[in-house]
């Protein structure tokens, strides 16, 4: 049944040409970025061979629109399987360098839906032809966790044709790697788009170009159990220049179009390729052991079976809702896929652990570095509050389907 759901023509929702693609990634997927992956995670560097060979494969600029020399896979375009698919093997390779991948193509289709024309000619060229990055980045937490003395957040100035921006932002994904960011910036001050006290209508987004000498990394910060090659740095700006003519729509934009909503099931295809993974590893393991005849392992390999084919029809289902228009219904319905794929990929993964034992943890096994960047990218939002909106959402109550606010 997973196989079908997989690949079975009668039924792939995903067109030709784009399977092929499809199919030319996870070749690329399996015989190089899986092999990488233990090596990124041990020093916590950037994948940057792996967009090196997404850039060569004809890969990188999948989301942007085919009239500017991409694929045209996305909600905006609205072919988006195919993206969440990407993402989806990636995450089965590396789960750090899907994460990596989400924040360029989130970008991209930000740039896609609220850019003027001019401004997508100038970046869209630079990723096609030049195979340059992008990053979009809110992170701002403005409550302290034990021991920590520093805090972070940005002051935006205006200044004569532009602003200047000071301070830092958090969790600053592919900070060595990219070339350039959207900045998710709060005019009244720090917090950004996740942690502002309330979603008012002045968010800016800011296109900021990473090699300016203003901007640095600092990498003391980033030690984390897992997602370690995503290199979510603190980055500082000091005063660093934003010209007017990078800021990306108008202000609150991102807000008045819901646009986190159409990230968050993204998010939730990275879950499903960690578990594709491990249930890949342990069912070559418990093959090689000659475990099929045990009763209790046939039960964990069923639920396994069972797990990944939901998670598949809940990312179609929504994919489709985005690609048929019905944005009210895909916003919600992607936080009812987001909640149900993160709870059928963890349980995959510990399913794999109590089937197969204690050795499947013991490097160089897959399943000990998927746990732990499973177990912590999962906390990227709160599942409580993910359910709490869902059930709000049911009642009719005033809900934040963006970031789930209580």
């Amino acid at each position: 049944m997973t196989d079908d759901l997989g690949h079975g023509p009668a039924r792939d929702p995903v067109a030709g040409g784009d399977r092929t693609v499809l199919d030319a990634l996870a070749k690329l997927a399996a015989d190089n970025f899986a092999p990488r992956a233990e090596e990124y995670d041990r020093r916590a560097a950037f994948p940057a061979e792996d967009f090196d060979d997404l850039f060569s494969g004809g890969f990188l600029a999948a989301p942007v629109p085919r009239e500017h020399g991409g694929l045209g896979y996305g909600p905006q375009q609205r072919n988006t399987l195919p993206l969440w698919e990407m993402t989806t093997t990636l995450a089965k390779a590396d789960l750090s360098l899907a994460r990596c991948w989400e924040g360029h193509a989130n970008a991209l289709v930000l740039i896609d839906a609220l850019a003027r024309p001019e401004q997508k000619r100038h970046w869209f060229t630079g990723v096609v032809e030049h195979g340059e990055k992008w990053a979009a980045w809110s992170g701002e937490p403005q409550t302290p966790k034990p021991g920590e003395s520093g805090r972070f957040g940005t002051m935006l100035t205006p200044v004569r044709s532009g602003w200047t921006l000071r301070g830092s932002k958090a969790f600053a994904t592919s900070a060595t790697g990219a070339q350039w960011a959207i900045l998710l910036v709060d005019p009244a001050g720090p917090g950004g788009a996740r942690h502002s006290r309330e979603a008012h209508g002045k968010l800016l987004l800011l296109a900021c170009d990473l090699s300016d000498p203003t901007v640095t990394v600092d990498s003391s910060w980033w030690d984390p159990i897992g997602m370690r090659a995503t290199v979510s740095h603190v980055v500082r700006f000091h005063d660093t220049f934003v010209p007017r003519e990078h800021l990306i729509g108008r202000p609150g934009g991102y807000f008045e179009g819901h646009w986190q909503t159409a990230f968050i099931p993204h998010y939730a295809a990275s879950f499903l390729g960690g578990a594709l993974a491990a249930n890949e590893y342990g069912l070559g393991y418990l093959m090689r052991q000659g475990k099929g005849d045990d009763p209790f392992v046939q039960q964990r390999v069923g639920s396994m079976a069972v797990n990944i084919d939901t998670a598949r029809l809940w990312l179609r289902y929504v994919a489709g809702l985005w690609d048929e228009g019905r944005v009210e219904e895909a916003r919600i319905a992607g936080s009812r896929a987001w909640h149900v794929i993160e709870h059928v990929a963890e349980e995959t993964v510990h399913h794999v652990i109590r089937a197969c034992g204690a050795r499947s943890l013991i490097r160089p096994s897959p399943v000990e570095r998927i746990l732990r960047d499973l177990t912590f990218y999962e906390l990227h939002d709160n599942d409580d509050h993910v359910l709490a909106t869902i059930g709000r959402a049911v009642l009719g109550e005033q809900h934040d389907p963006s970031f789930h606010r209580p």
